[in-house]
């Protein structure tokens, strides 16, 4: 088996379909906003801040995880500072070859400074739309309601993704604790999301077990379960969510920062994968949790023994679990099928000359 090195996983081209705004700011651009906004922050430089935004390996729960969010939104609550972390967002992604990238994030949480639901979402598809302009990049929008907000916010939301149809919103999520606020609370929403013919996902078997997955499933109707890693303890669930080729979106790093999983030769992808399920790997926060799409592909395969050719099949089931429409999703897929035929990892390349 070649090793892969990280200048490898970047050049191959990827997805990354569950990523939060609010969780992938670039630290420089926290500090910016903070100054132009007079925005008190818990520290004044990169290193000072990191602290705070950045959480390791000794971080406790998710609850915990979730206090960096506190920072970030605080510097999220205009149009400007919208437009500028989704086009940022996006040009990082493309930076590492992210070809289509799904963004989640809640407008509720945008409004502190008065902006209108429809602007929040207005000016994240226009960041985006900036960023596909000057990059080989594709985006899509996820808005998401909170479990811990009440379900009317959630029907709110799901009307908010009605009205933006076709216009750059291509899914509705439930993000939040998990554990005390079951998602079936929230199936009005979804009900709503659904009956308009579009596409959901839900957060769920990361902070609580697989009946959490379940809810998701058979009461709110996700077409794919955001993280999932719980879905293990119960084996008739995983061979259902198997069978009907429900999406796993994947975050291996993440899962073992929040402790969804204790250490990350735990993680449940490596079995996941080998019984056949659909999974796709994805950073859930780049800052938050300080990776990139190209680092999960290293995880996987330094430390949960993925080859080229599985991280390749990997790679291609996250295109196919995109939130695209059916003849989009089979041109880009085409396209990059032809890609990783012809990949070749930059030691063989070299001994090839070599030869």
């Amino acid at each position: 088996m070649p090793k892969l090195t990280l200048q490898d996983l970047q050049r191959l081209p990827k997805t990354d379909l569950h990523v939060h705004l609010d969780g992938s700011l670039r630290l420089e651009t926290i500090l910016d906003l903070a100054a132009q906004q007079k925005v008190k922050l818990p520290g004044d430089t990169p290193e000072s801040l990191r602290p705070f935004v950045q959480v390791g390996e000794d971080c406790k729960s998710l609850v915990e995880y979730l206090k960096a969010f506190d920072v970030t939104l605080s510097v999220m609550q205009t149009y400007e500072s919208l437009v500028r972390t989704a086009f940022e967002l996006a040009e990082d992604a493309a930076k590492e070859n992210v070809r289509y990238m799904e963004v989640r994030y809640s407008p509720i949480l945008h409004q502190q400074k008065g902006l209108t639901l429809h602007a929040i979402v207005q000016a994240v598809l226009e960041g985006l739309a900036q960023a596909e302009k000057r990059y080989d990049i594709k985006t899509g929008v996820i808005l998401c309601g909170m479990r811990h907000i009440s379900p009317d916010i959630s029907l709110k939301l799901a009307d908010l993704t009605v009205a933006f149809k076709n216009k750059g919103v291509v899914g509705f999520d439930l993000a939040g604790a998990e554990e005390d606020f079951p998602a079936k609370r929230h199936k009005e929403a979804f009900g709503r999301v659904l009956a308009n013919n579009i596409n959901c996902t839900l957060h769920a078997g990361e902070a609580y077990g697989p009946e959490s997955i379940h809810q998701a499933i058979h009461a709110c109707g996700a077409h794919r379960i955001g993280h999932g890693v719980r879905l293990v303890e119960d084996g008739d669930l995983l061979n259902y969510v198997n069978d009907h080729r429900i999406p796993l979106e994947c975050c291996p790093s993440s899962n073992v920062q929040t402790k969804a999983v204790k250490r990350m030769c735990d993680h449940p992808i490596r079995l996941y994968f080998d019984v056949g399920l659909r999974v796709t790997v994805n950073t859930d926060n780049r800052m938050v949790t300080n990776t990139t799409v190209s680092q999960e592909y290293l995880v996987l395969h330094e430390q949960l023994g993925f080859s080229l050719d599985e991280i390749k099949e990997v790679i291609l089931m996250g295109f196919k679990s995109a939130f695209l429409p059916y003849a989009l999703k089979r041109a880009m897929l085409a396209e990059v099928v032809n890609e990783l035929k012809s990949f070749k990892p930059k030691s063989l390349e070299s001994k090839k000359e070599q030869i």
